[in-house]
């Protein structure tokens, strides 16, 4: 599956002929920057979600409830969320095209959709100190939780290798 399927290619002709595409596909650095921020991004978004995610699985820090935890790290998991939005969309424009046959980047759009939609619904509620779920629910929040974020780096890097 891809987005060449579900958009005319004029869309992502477009996209690359923004002046924002044009400056970061003749420039030396722009596209290196750009990704490695959108990397640091993921890297910290990740790492706050694993934090939560191990202790409703009942591991790491138990000194510390699960809603307190979510409410320390819910402000940097949405701010590296925001930078890599930020990011992701300048990077998309500077290679549309490529990307629009691309069955990766399609999953990592799926998946991400998925990752945002559960965390603002069921995760949510999994870490509210409102409604404390069953141990059992917890740990499958907390599974899901990281199976979609995971899937959404791993499809995030086969792009550079499975694309065209």
């Amino acid at each position: 599956m891809n987005f060449e399927s579900i958009l005319p290619m004029s869309f992502f002709r477009w996209c690359e002929g923004t002046a924002l595409a044009q400056m970061i596909q003749h420039s030396r650095w722009a596209f290196a920057i750009i990704e490695t921020l959108h990397i640091m991004a993921l890297a910290v978004l990740l790492g706050t979600f694993v934090i939560v995610d191990l202790r409703l699985l009942g591991h790491g820090l138990r000194q510390d409830a699960v809603a307190d935890l979510a409410r320390q790290f819910g402000p940097w998991s949405w701010l590296s969320l925001g930078v890599m939005i930020v990011t992701g969309i300048p990077m998309y424009f500077s290679e549309a095209i490529r990307l629009a046959s691309s069955s990766p980047f399609f999953y990592k759009m799926l998946f991400l959709m998925l990752a945002v939609g559960f965390h603002l619904t069921i995760h949510r509620k999994a870490t509210s100190s409102v409604a404390a779920p069953t141990p059992s629910l917890a740990k499958l929040a907390a599974s899901l939780s990281l199976a979609c974020w995971l899937a959404v780096a791993l499809a995030g890097r086969a792009i550079a290798f499975l694309s065209k």
